[in-house]
C-alpha cells in the first residue's frame, strides 16, 4: 500500500509538472508575444501568482475532480487508489506529448477524461450528469472568452485613445498588461491545480490543503523547466498582438475562468486564452488569424478527453491482469 501511495504522489507531481509546462502560456504568453515582458520576467510572475491562486482558491475545483466525476471517497480504498494512479498517468502522458508538439491543450479535459476512463475500467459509478455539465461549460469557455475579448478591446481602445493623454497611453497599457496577466496566472492556479491534486485529495493520500500546496510546487517546477515552449505558440503564432490586444485578451480570459472556478467547474484556461485572443483578433478582421495553427489546436482539444480516457481505460485493464482490483 505504501508503494501505491508513493506512486500516486509521484504521478500527481508529474501531472502538476505537465500543467506548468503546458499551461504557463495561458497567463502571460500574450504579454511576451506583444513584447511587454521578456520570457524570463513572465515566468517569474506566473510562478508567484499561479501558486497564490492554487493556495487561496484551489479547493473549489479540487472537490469536483476528486469526488464529482467518480466518487473516489466512497469506493474500496485499493480500487480508488488505482483509479487515481492510472488517471494521473494517462493525463500526464497526453499533456506531455501535446507540450512536445507545442500545442496548448486542456489539462482539465485530460484529467477529467482520464478519471472517467479509469472509473469505467473497474465498473465504478461515473457521474454522467456532472460530466455533461462540465462538457457544456467546455463548449462555452472559448466562445465566452472570445466575446469578452472582443468587447473589452472595443471598450479599452475607445477609452484609452479618447480620454487619456497620448504620452501616457503606452506606460499605462504596459502596466495593465502585466497586471491582467498576473490575474490570469492567479485564476489559472486556482482552477488548474485540481488537475494535479484532485485525485490525491479524493483518495485521502493528502488532505485538501496539503495536496494543493504539493500540486502548486509541482506546477512551479513545470513552469520553470519547460513552460517556454507553449508560451511561444500562444504569444505569437495565433495572431500578431499589440499591447492593448494582449491586455484585452488576458482580462477576458481571467474573468471567464474565475467565474467557472467559483462554481467549482474545471474548465480549460488554454481554451479561454486562445478564445480571447481570437476575439480580440477579430476586431482587426478575420484575416489576421492563423487558421492553420487554430485548426491544429481545435483538433487536439476535441481529442484530449477521449485520448486520455482511452489511455486510462486500457492501462487500468492491463493492470488488472496482474493485480486483483
Amino acid at each position: 500500500m505504501l508503494l501505491l501511495v508513493l506512486l500516486i504522489l509521484l504521478m500527481g507531481a508529474a501531472v502538476g509538472w505537465s500543467i506548468g509546462a503546458n499551461d504557463a502560456a495561458n497567463s502571460l504568453g500574450t504579454a511576451v508575444g506583444s513584447r511587454v515582458l521578456t520570457l524570463k520576467q513572465a515566468i517569474v510572475l506566473i510562478v508567484i501568482f499561479g501558486f497564490l491562486g492554487a493556495y487561496l482558491q484551489g479547493a473549489y475545483v479540487t472537490k469536483t475532480i476528486g469526488k464529482g466525476i467518480v466518487p473516489l471517497d466512497q469506493l474500496d480504498k485499493q480500487v480508488s487508489m488505482y483509479i487515481a494512479l492510472v488517471a494521473s498517468f494517462a493525463a500526464c502522458a497526453w499533456v506531455v506529448l501535446a507540450t512536445y508538439w507545442k500545442m496548448p491543450i486542456s489539462t482539465s479535459h485530460s484529467i477529467v477524461g482520464a478519471v472517467a476512463g479509469a472509473g469505467l475500467a473497474v465498473g465504478a459509478p461515473v457521474k454522467w450528469k456532472m460530466l455533461l455539465d462540465i462538457f457544456i461549460c467546455w463548449i462555452f469557455t472559448p466562445i465566452g472568452a472570445a466575446i469578452l475579448g472582443y468587447i473589452f478591446f472595443r471598450i479599452l481602445q475607445n477609452l484609452f485613445y479618447r480620454f487619456l493623454p497620448r504620452k501616457y497611453i503606452k506606460s499605462i497599457v504596459f502596466f495593465l498588461v502585466i497586471a491582467s496577466g498576473c490575474y490570469v496566472a492567479y485564476t489559472w492556479g486556482a482552477n488548474d491545480v485540481a488537475n494535479a491534486t484532485g485525485v490525491i485529495s479524493g483518495v485521502g493520500v493528502l488532505n485538501p490543503k496539503m495536496s494543493i500546496i504539493f500540486g502548486g510546487f509541482a506546477i512551479v517546477i513545470g513552469i520553470t523547466t519547460w513552460g517556454y515552449k507553449v508560451i511561444e505558440t500562444v504569444g505569437s503564432e495565433i495572431t500578431r498582438l499589440l499591447p492593448i490586444m494582449a491586455l484585452s485578451a488576458q482580462l477576458a480570459s481571467a474573468v471567464n475562468v474565475h467565474l467557472y472556478t467559483l462554481f467549482g467547474i474545471p474548465v480549460s484556461t488554454s481554451h479561454s486564452i486562445v478564445g480571447a485572443i481570437c476575439g480580440v483578433g477579430l476586431v482587426r478582421g478575420i484575416r489576421v488569424l492563423n487558421f492553420r495553427i487554430m485548426k491544429d489546436m481545435i483538433l487536439c482539444w476535441l481529442a484530449t478527453p477521449f485520448i486520455s480516457g482511452i489511455i486510462s481505460y486500457m492501462t487500468l485493464q492491463a493492470v488488472r491482469i496482474f493485480v486483483r482490483i
